[in-house]
């Protein structure tokens, strides 16, 4: 791992975010040609040859798969599925607020469920099991009728059983073999086989980001993901080990994912440093020497990072502070690897700087907001005077006459 040092000063790495050339027509295929396009599409670029009747996962494959688990997955899997529903669970708020107005009218604020949902599950270099759990854990907690599940067929047009299990333990209505911009354009458009939805969620390749670009308005989607950052921020005390392991434990994530250490400590940069280059993979590390764990922090601000660590008593005590990360790790056992599977939290964050504005996937983003009004006829007596005064100072003079009948 190449490891950059600097004091008072940090550079920001990664590439800027560009359009992907191809997946503009890839959208369009999938849109006019449906199933078929994504057949084509899934063995040029995943190199699985699939029957029209096998893009569906069919439920006896869907049940077998979470016999074949270890019992050590199987384990990992259901303990990060009750931390993440418990989460979710307590974010959901049923009943409605009710705001009684002077004119003697209310308003009521309702939130209500998309029906349907999508997790785009990645593929690459190993299943993401964990990912179906962030995904559908959280749109089933939020009350999403339909959760689909997509995920790039391996070797042979087979599903990974890993990620068939995860589906059925957390309760998928249906599981598509199919990914890339192609799956991203089916779920939000339809094929003969695929029924659109209401929202995609789920971290992808470039590819699969900018296909979410593009089909937004068509339906919501969670953010665009760029690659995984963290920040640690370390003061005095803090194990300079557990520091290196979880700088490295995210870098594991790909050579473009950035990674910071900010310490004013400069005997632990001195010990984090070696460790990071003979053992770190690959990628970049930027360790910064700070003159206090303020100028840390506002190191850390200014990146807005996906995580952020505390560690060390000074440190830790700028909790409260934080205002532009998408998740805080608070102490030396909040790993942030802990955060990527089983802490209860979800992993599916903003990056690139976009937790100054965006939240982590929640039963927010599967719901929507709705506000019902009830204006008896004394209230809309008062009302109208002002209303109709406005509508036509705004050139609508039917606007005007809608409210003042009710006068």
């Amino acid at each position: 791992m190449r490891v950059h040092r600097a004091r008072n000063a940090w550079f920001r790495s990664g590439a800027a975010s560009t359009q992907i050339p191809g997946v503009t027509e890839i959208i369009e295929e999938v849109r006019d040609r449906g199933d078929a396009a994504i057949l084509d599409f899934t063995e040029r670029f995943d190199h699985a040859e699939l029957a029209p009747d096998r893009l569906l996962v069919d439920a006896n494959e869907l049940e077998s798969a979470v016999g074949v688990l270890e019992a050590g997955v199987l384990d990992g899997l259901r303990t990060a599925i009750a931390n993440v529903k418990a989460v979710a669970k307590a974010q959901v708020r049923n009943e409605p607020v009710t705001v009684e107005l002077p004119e003697g009218h209310t308003v009521e604020v309702v939130e209500r469920p998309v029906r349907r949902a999508a997790v785009y599950v990645p593929g690459g270099r190993a299943p993401y099991p964990s990912t179906v759990v962030m995904g559908a854990v959280t749109a089933r907690a939020a009350g999403v009728q339909e959760i689909a599940v997509c995920a790039p067929p391996g070797p042979g047009g087979r599903a990974h059983p890993v990620i068939l299990a995860a589906c059925v333990l957390c309760e998928v209505t249906e599981v598509y073999r199919m990914g890339g911009a192609q799956a991203i354009a089916a779920l939000a458009f339809g094929t003969e086989t695929v029924r659109p939805v209401d929202v995609i969620v789920g971290p992808g390749n470039p590819y699969v980001q900018e296909a979410k670009r593009q089909v937004v308005g068509q339906v919501g989607i969670d953010g665009i993901a760029g690659p995984s950052e963290l920040v640690v921020i370390a003061s005095s005390g803090a194990d300079p080990e557990l520091v290196a392991l979880d700088l490295m434990a995210q870098a594991e994530h790909g050579a473009d994912s950035p990674v910071w250490l900010f310490s004013p400590d400069t005997a632990l940069l001195d010990a984090v440093a070696p460790v990071l280059e003979e053992r770190g993979p690959e990628g970049e590390a930027q360790l910064v020497e700070t003159s206090d764990v303020g100028t840390a922090l506002a190191f850390a601000e200014e990146i807005a990072p996906e995580h952020l660590q505390l560690m060390g008593q000074e440190a830790e005590a700028l909790a409260d502070r934080v205002r532009n990360a998408g998740c805080l790790f608070v102490g030396a056992g909040s790993a942030t690897a802990f955060g990527d599977y089983v802490a209860g939290s979800n992993h599916v964050l903003p990056t690139g700087g976009a937790a100054r504005f965006q939240s982590a996937l929640s039963p927010a983003t599967f719901r929507r907001r709705m506000a019902r009004v009830s204006l008896p006829p004394e209230a809309a007596s008062r009302l109208a005077p002002a209303g109709a005064a406005l509508a036509r100072a705004e050139g609508f003079p039917v606007h005007a006459e809608s409210m003042e009948r009710r006068a």
